[in-house]
């Protein structure tokens, strides 16, 4: 039959696997780091998957293909979470966006002499790679900041990442609006509080308005706090 179906440029995918984390039906997966569309009845047209990439290398065409089958993706998410469970965490994606949770409570490593140890909680931490349902997002106190406040402040580490999840990112660089993504992580798990940390500079304003908007398309009531940073590294009033 000829109908709506996804097709990716291969020569524009990076391989970050998003539009795989985002297909609901299974139909992406990362094939020798990039991604491919597994089989057609598999991808039901609706397009979870355009947002999530960041390159824009998924698209809409119009093509005979086979129907969309929906007892077969059942069949197949059924085998999937089955592999996640005898697994722990499944990662069909880029190595460098598989996910990590450390505990730093535990930990006996010791950091050097008049060094601080890092306070970061789980991998990745960039908001356009990290997955919507994660373990580590229940019961988390989330860190929602702009990349530049950890290099403009020097004891970010401690004052805001220690006992959080971190989430960073740039609306400037990435030029997406990331509400959307952050509404569906505070909606779907237990989030416990939110801290917003951004720079003083207009376009970080991008991130405050960003979290602002997920927090009321959430329908949750989450206590919140905006902390702005100077760009000589100050907490501003």
């Amino acid at each position: 039959m000829i109908r709506k179906i996804i097709q990716i440029n291969e020569e524009k995918c990076n391989g970050c696997g998003a539009c795989a984390s985002a297909c609901h039906e299974g139909a992406i997966g990362m094939v020798n780091g990039k991604a491919r569309l597994l089989r057609d009845d598999y991808c039901d047209g609706l397009g979870d998957c355009l947002p999530a990439c960041p390159t824009g290398a998924i698209t809409f065409v119009e093509r005979e293909a086979a129907a969309y089958d929906e007892k077969a993706v059942q069949e197949n998410m059924k085998k999937k979470e089955q592999t996640d469970a005898h697994n722990a965490v499944q990662h069909t994606g880029c190595p460098g966006s598989r996910m990590h949770r450390f505990d730093r409570a535990d930990s006996n490593t010791q950091p050097p002499v008049n060094a601080t140890a890092s306070q970061l909680g789980q991998w990745p931490c960039q908001i356009k790679l990290v997955p919507v349902n994660a373990p580590y997002f229940d019961g988390a106190k989330l860190l929602i900041a702009a990349d530049c406040t950890a290099f403009a402040y020097a004891n970010f580490h401690q004052e805001f990442m220690k006992g959080k999840i971190t989430l960073i990112g740039c609306p400037k660089l990435d030029s997406i609006d990331y509400s959307e993504k952050l509404t569906q992580i505070i909606k779907n798990n237990d989030i416990q509080s939110v801290t917003v940390v951004r720079m003083e500079v207009p376009c970080c304003g991008g991130l405050e308005a960003a979290a602002k908007t997920a927090l009321q398309n959430s329908g949750k009531f989450i206590p919140w706090q905006v902390v702005t940073v100077s760009i000589d590294g100050n907490i501003l009033e």
